[in-house]
């Protein structure tokens, strides 16, 4: 289990990354939304869409859902 934040700033190519608390590349907290506790990253993408329509996993953090 792990909090998960999503970015605020969608990336080059659109999509709004989805990070654990642990990561490196965590996004300021002004630039992040706190979705939760969760069990696995699916679960945190999930959430991440109630905000915003295209999200995807961070590369380092969320590599099983990582898709772009």
């Amino acid at each position: 289990m792990d909090h998960y934040y999503v970015n605020r700033h969608d990336q080059e190519t659109g999509e709004h990354e989805v990070h654990t608390g642990s990561c490196r590349y965590l996004p300021e907290p002004e630039n992040r939304i706190y979705l939760g506790y969760f069990s696995n990253c699916k679960e945190a993408l999930e959430e991440a869409k109630k905000y915003y329509s295209d999200v995807d996993g961070c590369y380092y953090c969320c590599r099983p859902c990582n898709t772009k």
